[in-house]
């Protein structure tokens, strides 16, 4: 990937090597009202929980109720390393071409876009979702708009996953920005709703229609960064292909506990990641990323 020519984000937040980020290892969500423990923008939950399995880690040992709330924001303390630099200077590049992409087709729609911010961590951090060790990997936190990233999963990506580049990378980041996108157009709270009631097994499915649309939505702005700017090399697309059948739910529970279990996806198989990644590259439209009204997913 040709990032080093890209436009770099200003809304990248830098909090690695903040010592007392460590933690206990597990995530408090917010609480509602009365008490309830309240989901992340209703599915923000399912983003932590099944980013999780990535690396074979049952959700209820990282999950707990309890407090929530407004963190006061914290830079890095110490030394940045060459590769730490490298690594944050990647990230920026590859968000600001996210930015590029969405600030074109929200304004071709007669609107704005809001740029999210991505906090870079390590070990752990604090956000307006709770506490989120890094084994949960990536994830995005609704209500405060945010991205999180523990760099260190790009090497977890490319040792335990086999899934290596920089363009494999680049797709995590867009896939996470590809969340922000559904908050900001309403469609995380339709999906809040239309879960009332529903048995896990739908719940599930809901949650797999979310997260092909983010995989959709990285193919748009994989397509945007191809069409508009060049950016992509000979192999990036098949690196992005693989890291989106790598993280499939069959893939991840065959891997982890060496059986799968269909009713649980939450994420979709890696056939049905690659399909939608493919999909968003090859369209270069968000329209065509309609997930919850596909005919199969």
């Amino acid at each position: 990937m040709r990032w080093k020519d890209l436009r770099r984000s200003t809304n990248v937040v830098d909090r690695r090597g903040g010592g007392g980020m460590r933690g206990p290892g597990r995530i408090i969500l917010p609480t509602g009202r009365g008490g309830r423990t309240a989901g992340i923008g209703g599915i923000g939950a399912v983003v932590l929980i099944l980013i999780a399995l990535f690396f074979g880690i049952d959700p209820s040992m990282i999950l707990s109720g309890g407090g929530g709330g407004t963190i006061a924001p914290e830079q890095r303390s110490g030394p940045e390393s060459a590769q730490e630099a490298e690594m944050r200077d990647f990230v920026s590049a590859v968000l600001g071409d996210t930015e590029e992409t969405w600030n074109a087709i929200f304004q071709a729609q007669g609107s704005d876009y809001q740029e999210p911010q991505l906090v870079l961590f390590s070990g752990a951090v604090q956000s307006a979702c709770g506490f989120a060790d890094a084994a949960v990997g990536p994830f995005y936190c609704p209500p405060d708009r945010q991205v999180y990233l523990d760099t260190d999963f790009f090497a977890d990506m490319e040792r335990r996953l086999d899934a290596a580049g920089d363009f494999a990378a680049a797709y995590v980041v867009a896939h996470e920005v590809g969340h922000h996108v559904q908050n900001q157009l309403g469609i995380m709270d339709r999906v809040s709703e239309a879960r009332a009631g529903l048995s896990q097994e739908q719940s599930n499915q809901l949650s797999v229609m979310v997260e092909l649309q983010a995989d959709c939505f990285a193919g748009v702005w994989a397509n945007h960064a191809q069409s508009q700017r060049s950016a992509l090399e000979p192999g990036d697309i098949e690196e992005g292909l693989n890291a989106a059948a790598a993280v499939g739910d069959d893939r991840l529970q065959r891997r982890s506990q060496g059986y799968v279990v269909p009713e649980s996806f939450t994420h979709g198989t890696s056939e049905q990641r690659v399909a939608w990644f493919r999909r968003g590259f090859e369209n270069g439209d968000p329209d065509s990323c309609d997930t919850f009204n596909s005919q199969q997913l």
